[in-house]
């Protein structure tokens, strides 16, 4: 394995290590509140987490992988744009 080959894998695990921690965030913000919640950080985790792998993928040629990453790179900045819009969740 050449040495830009490890370090796309090392950027590849990075990712997905992000990505892995939103839950984890995900969880804590849950049993901080007492109930289900989802905070702000899980999606720019997941934005992070996405595009980083996403950027692994396209190094590794995956069209799988490259397309489930794309599509939900669009999901998360979607809902970052309707938590920007709305910040408290309150119905306007």
């Amino acid at each position: 394995m050449s040495t830009t080959e490890k370090i796309w894998l090392g950027i590849g695990f990075f990712g997905q290590t992000v990505f892995f921690m939103r839950w984890v965030v995900q969880w804590f913000a849950s049993e901080r509140s007492s109930r289900s919640h989802v905070p702000v950080a899980f999606w720019y985790m997941s934005l992070a987490g996405g595009l980083i792998t996403l950027a692994y993928a396209i190094f590794r040629k995956d069209p799988v992988f490259i397309a489930g990453q794309s599509v939900g790179s669009f999901v998360y900045i979607r809902n970052l744009m309707l938590i920007r819009r709305n910040p408290h969740g309150r119905d306007v």
